[in-house]
């Protein structure tokens, strides 16, 4: 019999079952039954941590969105925005995005879900990322500071899931990433001065 997992180590393994189930089931086939099995451990363990399975879900999606974040560094405020459009835009289309969808679906039908959603959608992984963006960019000296502040940093994912919406697609052209660029990020920045 081998050693029992507890701590970090238990909780990276129930995040990882879940999220492998999230892939596989999307949320509404996602169980705890099945994500204690294939974490190798008893819903107790489960519900300890999370109280409900809309709390597992949101939190295996934010264990994947952690691990699949961009991080690019083209050396421009331009370039930079445009790569994390643009990777967000291969992600929506993929695995990880249909994880998302699953989720943005569910939530029409649960009220928790929707609520933690609503909870965790300000300060998410995503949302860093746009404001380490804007800091690199005020450091270079293409921003003023005032440009960092969370609205601005999440006004081009907001057009892009706007985008998806009215056009029921998960994946826009490139000039539409270029457009919400150049068109509305950029000045909005460089307003901020």
């Amino acid at each position: 019999m081998g050693t029992r997992r507890r701590g970090e180590e238990l909780e990276q393994a129930i995040l990882h079952a879940a999220a492998e189930e999230l892939r596989e089931s999307g949320y509404p086939g996602m169980t705890m039954d099945r994500v204690a099995a294939r974490a190798g451990t008893n819903k107790n363990a489960i519900y300890r941590r999370w109280p409900h399975r809309a709390a597992l879900g949101i939190a295996a999606y934010r264990h994947l969105s952690d691990v699949a974040m961009p991080k690019p560094d083209t050396g421009t405020l331009r370039g930079d925005a445009l790569e994390m459009l643009r990777q967000a835009n291969e992600t929506w289309s993929s695995p990880h995005g249909a994880v998302l969808r699953s989720l943005l679906a569910a939530a029409a039908d649960d009220p928790a879900l929707l609520d933690l959603m609503r909870e965790r959608s300000g300060a998410d992984t995503m949302d860093r990322a746009w404001l380490s963006l804007l800091e690199r960019a005020v450091a270079r000296g293409e921003a003023p500071p005032t440009a960092v502040h969370q609205r601005v940093a999440a006004t081009p994912m907001m057009l892009l899931r706007a985008e998806y919406a009215m056009r029921g697609i998960p994946s826009v052209a490139d000039e539409v990433l270029i457009d919400i660029v150049d068109e509305v990020f950029l000045p909005l920045v460089r307003g901020r001065g």
